[in-house]
């Protein structure tokens, strides 16, 4: 469990709070907040940040950016809390400086993420993509598909967005399982998953890329999963073995909805794009209008909290 963090480890009650922020108008909302609050447009790719901005405690980087680079880090000697506006942290984590707090944006995609989840699952099980394929082929082919309800669903990922997903799932009278790094009420540990997957029908990934997590979903893994049996990856792509995937998707044994990929982006003649059985898009299960506003809302609050002296919500501890 990550430690608290108090508001005040970030600012002095009577120091100003300086942030860096992706855009101006998340800088103009940081401003509206209180009179201490200063924010500033800052991006790596820009350059070092100069004047009354080096002098920031907070860094909020723009959505989907790569590693924190070093000379950029050194600029900021004050720096004690980078707040991503992704849930994601895995590009971050272990790589800032010592005293400097990781906080993500737990709940902001929470909504769409689950939202994808569902909507893929569906469209996998009922055979939408070749439906659309054969509609582009002005073919009027009648096929029989499986069916989501009453389905035996496996959630690898027992936090905020997996919760959702069984949420969303309950109204399709799905027999729901889920699973989390270790057991608890309700949920079954990691150590389960080869007596557990032989009865999914639909497997979904919703877990961070930790060290236990990266390469999870392996020959063994699949290989317990039931014939015909679908695997759905909202988490990352390296939480499962591209090669291994690719063998059962080649023989046409077990079917996938992936969101994420390894590599990515996918390039150009990469086997995946023309895999049977699977359903692909371009990392964009979090991605909807709304997301962007709560994104900023999860920022905005995590301000409002440094101000005054609260503990931090959403600290990345070993991620």
């Amino acid at each position: 469990m990550a430690p608290e963090i108090r508001g005040t480890d970030i600012a002095g009650p009577d120091e100003t709070l300086i942030a860096l922020v992706p855009s101006p108008e998340m800088a103009e909302a940081a401003e509206a907040l209180d009179p201490r609050v200063r924010a500033f447009r800052a991006d790596p790719d820009d350059g070092p940040p100069s004047g009354e901005a080096a002098r920031a405690q907070v860094w909020v980087p723009r959505f989907g950016a790569g590693s924190p680079p070093p000379d950029f880090l050194a600029t900021l000697p004050r720096l004690r809390l980078v707040q991503l506006l992704s849930a994601g942290a895995e590009r971050f984590s272990g790589r800032l400086p010592d005293g400097v707090v990781l906080c993500n944006a737990r709940g902001a995609h929470t909504p769409s993420t689950a939202e994808w989840v569902v909507a893929a699952t569906l469209a996998a099980q009922r055979g939408l993509p070749d439906f659309v394929r054969e509609q582009d082929a002005g073919r009027w082919t009648t096929r029989t598909h499986r069916s989501l309800i009453g389905a035996r669903v496996l959630v690898v990922g027992a936090g905020d967005i997996g919760r959702r997903i069984g949420a969303m799932l309950s109204g399709f009278d799905v027999e729901l399982t889920f699973v989390g790094r270790t057991a608890r009420d309700g949920v079954h540990g990691t150590d389960e998953l080869p007596a557990l997957l032989p009865h999914a029908d639909v497997v979904v990934l919703i877990v961070p890329v930790t060290d236990e997590t990266t390469g999870l979903v392996d020959t063994a893994f699949l290989a317990a999963m039931p014939d015909g049996a679908l695997l759905v990856n909202a988490a990352r792509g390296v939480v499962v073995d591209t090669g291994a995937l690719l063998a059962e998707l080649t023989a046409g044994r077990l079917r996938a909805a992936l969101d994420v990929t390894d590599p990515e982006p996918l390039p150009e003649g990469h086997p995946l794009w023309s895999a049977p059985g699977l359903l692909l898009t371009p990392h964009v299960a979090g991605t909807v209008p709304e997301t962007g506003a709560r994104a900023q809302a999860t920022v905005l609050a995590q301000l409002r909290r440094v101000l005054a002296g609260e503990p931090l919500a959403d600290v990345v501890g070993d991620y």
